[in-house]
């Protein structure tokens, strides 16, 4: 990697603007809290960090843009970023083609695997098939499915309608919305909810149109305790856009809440705060872009270099202490060994812990077992 005093250049993509930027700029803060932080602390065997950031705003095409940029441009050979399933896909023939290492810290639909993807983010068997269990043991089972058009959504709730058709439930509806959504489109959906009245809303829905939902549902009446929106999305990130008062009450499934309770977390959050405003909280996408700088930081330090050959053997299996609790990377299927855990929203804008697993649970991408 050229001379012992030559900085360590990464790749920083995450948007800043656009339908999903609030929630990747998140994951932009996680990952620069962690470079400072291993900075400050003298770097990478005495060499710094060098982030070289890109803002895709949000488009695929962009995705795929500053991929190239990173990769061929300006010779990275790791790259931290990425928030949907599509902008994973769009930047993943690039990064396999050159040997280069994506490291992508969102829960995603599973059934992929890839050596050149550090997957940190939630598998299925993590969080959706706890989260579909909970709710039809909390709930009953009759399930609304709503999502927004794309690959995740669509993958996700082919899992979700096996799970609870299994459990003698049903699919009273599947609907699909643009990722710039607004209330209009919305609109047709509350009217099926009054209908129907399902046990359950399963949301997938992403980006701004999360926060359009979860308040037409709350001007439409309609309340929690007899017909809960569950979801694999909705962080802090999302209840502070929405209004705290809108979301409480309703479900979320995630390794990481902002209320964990261990010393690495408060740790964490301190430190969060006070980078980035006491008015910021964390959470899960933000919990994991910094936790997997630090696993990055670790495996540099062991072998000196971030050649790819030689710096995934170093990733796979390696543990370490994340806020979550201690995680590790499987060492079959590049997927993090993670926490479960389900919350439940309150009006202060964080969730109350109301399940959680007693040791990080294993990945299982392809629900083999």
């Amino acid at each position: 990697m050229g001379s012992t005093c030559e900085p360590w250049r990464v790749g920083v993509l995450f948007s800043q603007s656009g339908v999903t930027g609030a929630i990747e700029e998140t994951q932009l803060k996680g990952t620069m809290l962690g470079i400072a932080e291993i900075n400050a602390a003298g770097g990478i065997n005495g060499r710094e960090i060098i982030p070289i950031i890109y803002d895709p705003t949000s488009s695929t095409e962009l995705y795929s843009h500053y991929a190239h940029k990173l990769l061929i441009e300006d010779r990275v050979t790791t790259i931290f970023g990425c928030y949907t399933s599509t902008s994973r896909k769009a930047v993943l023939p690039l990064v396999e083609r050159v040997n280069a290492l994506l490291w992508y810290p969102t829960r995603y639909e599973g059934f992929e695997f890839s050596p050149n993807i550090i997957y940190t983010g939630l598998s299925p068997n993590q969080n959706t098939v706890e989260l579909i269990n909970y709710l039809v043991a909390t709930h009953g089972n009759r399930f609304y499915l709503i999502g927004t058009d794309y690959c995740y959504p669509r993958r996700t709730n082919r899992i979700v309608r096996d799970l609870v058709c299994g459990q003698g439930g049903s699919i009273v509806a599947e609907e699909y919305l643009d990722f710039d959504a607004g209330p209009n489109e919305i609109r047709p959906i509350i009217n099926a909810l009054r209908d129907r009245k399902p046990d359950v809303i399963f949301s997938t829905v992403v980006g701004q149109a999360i926060s359009h939902f979860y308040q037409a549902y709350a001007d439409a009446g309609f309340t929690p305790d007899n017909m809960p929106i569950g979801s694999l999305n909705t962080s802090e990130a999302e209840l502070s856009l929405m209004g705290r008062d809108v979301g409480a009450g309703h479900i979320t499934a995630a390794a990481y809440f902002d209320s964990v309770a261990n010393e690495e977390n408060t740790r964490f959050v301190r430190l969060f705060k006070q980078r980035f405003g006491e008015n910021e909280t964390t959470n899960m996408c933000a919990e994991a872009a910094y936790f997997q700088v630090h696993l990055f930081a670790q495996a540099v330090a062991e072998t000196n270099t971030m050649e790819t050959d030689i710096l995934r053997p170093a990733v796979l299996g390696r543990e370490i202490a994340a806020p979550q609790g201690r995680i590790g990377i499987d060492y079959k299927n590049s997927h993090a060994e993670l926490w479960t855990r389900i919350g439940k929203a309150t009006d202060a804008g964080n969730f109350d812990i109301v399940r959680e697993s007693m040791v990080a649970l294993r990945p299982d991408p392809f629900l083999v077992t």
